[in-house]
């Protein structure tokens, strides 16, 4: 695992030294994507680039904003065309049963604004809560607005702390992918729940 989180922020490095904002913007719409490519490393390197003088504040969270408002886009219109029709037929391999899949919309009809937005500045769910949100059918503009709002709040933050570190970056660098390692590790036991959940439901 802290092998390939590595690679994940030597990628995450490469795109950003080597498009500037408009790598800030594709990582941020990969992160965004269902796509489990860290924030937590792309943007306090971005805020470094920011300390160094090759980025300014502003315009970097902009793009980091944009990048994930895109990716949150692409994953909430994958779940509107194919996310439901998907799960109902192989959410069973996912141990996703219907019963589930209409909590979920429930969730998001009922209070999908403050879901959305929540969910935009936590670890983890950050990365997927569009998908259900297009499974969902939450009305699309409100998604991208509350998207937005969250995910503004979180690169800024990111982005500062990043900046604040500014030439401790190299040194501090491994604790970025530990926590990513940490992250990663929440998803495993959070999966090994679900199995359980499922098999003790299967009894």
């Amino acid at each position: 695992m802290e092998t390939i989180i590595s690679q994940l922020g030597q990628f995450v490095v490469h795109i950003i030294s080597s498009f500037g904002y408009a790598g800030v913007f594709i990582a941020m719409a990969i992160e965004s994507a269902c796509i489990p490519l860290p924030s937590e490393i792309i943007l306090p390197f971005t805020g470094y680039m920011v300390f160094s003088g090759h980025f300014g504040f502003w315009q970097a969270i902009i793009a980091a904003t944009l990048g994930n408002l895109f990716g949150a886009l692409v994953a909430y219109y994958v779940g509107v065309w194919g996310g439901r029709p998907f799960l109902k037929r192989y959410g069973k391999y996912f141990f996703i049963n219907a019963k589930e899949l209409a909590w979920t919309e429930k969730v998001f009809e009922r209070n999908g604004e403050i879901t959305v937005f929540i969910g935009r500045v936590l670890p983890i769910v950050r990365t997927f809560i569009s998908l259900p949100a297009g499974i969902a059918r939450m009305n699309p503009f409100k998604m991208a607005a509350y998207t937005t709002i969250g995910a503004f709040f979180w690169c800024t933050l990111l982005i500062y702390i990043g900046q604040k570190l500014g030439e401790n970056w190299d040194s501090l660098k491994p604790y970025f992918h530990r926590v990513d390692v940490i992250v990663g590790g929440v998803i495993v036991v959070f999966i090994i729940y679900l199995v359980w959940k499922h098999l003790k439901r299967q009894r």
